[in-house]
């Protein structure tokens, strides 16, 4: 495998922790908060993972507005790239893990292939911009409403895409 990187934003340590977890389940893994984080840390791996949490109604984490940027500078071109997103699917299912649509809108036309897209059939939302092809663009994560589930979720999903990283 590759050199593998999860880049994540995190307010209040939510998406942090599963940044963590997700760094436990695959192994060697290196981890950046995106508060710190450069279009050159980005050219350094062959699989990234990004991390972001949606706030309000469907903003961007406050780390990520920034870093959003960022990513027209780096070059995803043959690079294998996953996403994973916290929501609150009770309080805000309009826009439920909408942070990562709106990172992967940003990035979709830049040559990366994409993994780790999940079915909606385990969620009870309205509507997300993360939906691509009738399916969530990566692991969505309801901490607030749902944490009983998260282990059991990272657990499936890493299954299913740790044979498709590079």
């Amino acid at each position: 495998m590759g050199k593998t990187a999860i880049f994540y934003g995190s307010t209040e340590g939510n998406t942090e922790t599963v940044a963590y977890k997700l760094k436990d389940l695959l192994g060697d893994v290196d981890v950046f908060n995106v508060d710190s984080a450069s279009a050159d840390d980005l050219g350094n791996y062959d699989n990234i993972i990004f991390g972001a949490s949606t706030w309000e109604i469907g903003e961007l984490q406050e780390d990520w507005e920034t870093f959003i940027d960022v990513l027209d500078d780096a070059d995803f071109s043959g690079k294998t790239i996953a996403y994973f997103g916290l929501g609150d699917a009770d309080g805000y299912p309009d826009t439920f893990v909408d942070a990562m649509g709106i990172i992967h809108e940003k990035i979709k036309d830049s040559g990366a292939n994409f993994i780790g897209a999940v079915g909606t059939d385990d969620y009870t939302f309205d509507d997300s911009a993360a939906l691509y092809d009738g399916k969530f663009i990566g692991l969505p994560i309801d901490e607030d409403n749902e944490s009983d589930m998260t282990d059991d979720r990272l657990e499936k999903w890493v299954a299913d895409i740790k044979g498709k990283l590079q």
